[in-house]
């Protein structure tokens, strides 16, 4: 069975606990017998908290109030460690939706980054599931094991991750035709198509993460030049919170805008020729010129330093180790 933290309950001794102070601030701590957390504002011991149900308020030495809850999966992954920018809850929410990610799918994933949409695919697919995550570097590998491990509270026996690049290891890793979800999350997705249409079964989902309306066109046009897939679907989503207090119902002032844009296509049968759809005409040519501009080396990859890259898995992995403290209740 697939680790899994207990989500609900009292609090036991392991648990992370979400404090929330009187003007909003925000504090997580793991729970330990004896512990106690420190602030301006006084000593709040973990004793106190431990046992008490989830939402509880509790006070310090210096009668401030704190309200304790569970992280919820957003806020870990907002707060966690990284290696590498991570997919925004909202977009994390539309992949599972888009490429309908169910309980039992085996579903790959390229690349890992920080581990953030493992964490959503893995809750997605449930024990019965298989997730096969591939990245590029080590390092980054490490910090999203950490963070998972952190968020569960042990390392999953359903999830596998691999080091190397996916058109070169996807082929040894799964059997073609058996794979029903694949989430590409990477610089040039465009070079993976055919290892990705081998490894998906008739009618399984491919969904593409994508930074730039550059990457966005060229990926659309390559998945179409397979012909091995339905016409791509592209999106975006956009987040306004509001505030709404008595008659005072605004939007709020900030807004979580463009994070990304989200590419769907599905795998046609072997053989299958997708029927000619009208339309109107456009501007659809391009030189060799244009194409040049789209390369990874023109849109240029941001690049972590080793030494923070190292820093963050040892964050991570600290984490990890402090939650798994607490894996014989991990169920």
């Amino acid at each position: 069975m697939t680790a899994q933290r207990r989500q609900s309950g009292p609090f036991r001794v392991g648990d992370r606990v979400q404090l929330t102070g009187p003007k909003g601030t925000l504090n997580t701590v793991t729970l330990e017998a004896g512990g106690s957390f420190h602030s301006h504002r006084g000593v709040l011991s973990h004793d106190l908290i431990i046992g008490a149900p989830d939402g509880s308020v509790i006070t310090s030495s210096n009668d401030v109030e704190y309200l304790a809850l569970r992280p919820l999966l957003t806020d870990f992954v907002m707060s966690m460690p990284r290696g590498a920018a991570i997919i925004y809850p909202k977009d994390a929410a539309q992949i599972v939706g888009q490429a309908d990610i169910f309980p039992g799918a085996t579903v790959v994933e390229a690349g890992v980054g920080s581990g953030a949409l493992s964490l959503w695919l893995l809750r997605a697919i449930g024990p019965g599931g298989h997730l096969h995550s591939f990245e590029r570097r080590e390092e980054f590998s490490d910090v999203a094991k950490g963070n998972v491990g952190a968020f569960l509270g042990a390392q999953p026996d359903n999830w596998t991750v691999t080091v190397g690049d996916l058109q070169d290891t996807l082929p040894s890793t799964v059997e073609a035709g058996t794979v029903d979800r694949v989430v590409l999350d990477m610089l040039a997705p465009w070079e993976c198509l055919d290892v990705v249409a081998d490894a998906l079964t008739p009618g399984g989902v491919l969904i593409c993460y994508i930074a730039t309306v550059t990457q966005l066109s060229r990926v659309a046009e390559a998945i179409r030049a397979t012909g091995m897939f339905t016409d791509p679907d592209p999106s975006e989503t956009l987040v306004r919170t509001w505030h709404v207090e008595g008659l005072a119902v605004r939007p709020d002032h900030r807004m979580i805008g463009h994070t990304g844009f989200l590419m769907t296509a599905r795998r046609l049968a072997p053989g299958a020729i997708l029927p000619e759809v009208k339309r109107r005409a456009s501007k659809s040519d391009y030189t060799d010129e244009d194409v040049e501009a789209w390369t990874p080396g023109a849109l240029g990859e941001r690049q972590a330093s080793a030494k923070r890259l190292r820093k963050t898995a040892r964050e991570a992995q600290a984490a990890a180790a402090a939650a798994q403290g607490d894996a014989p209740h991990a169920g």
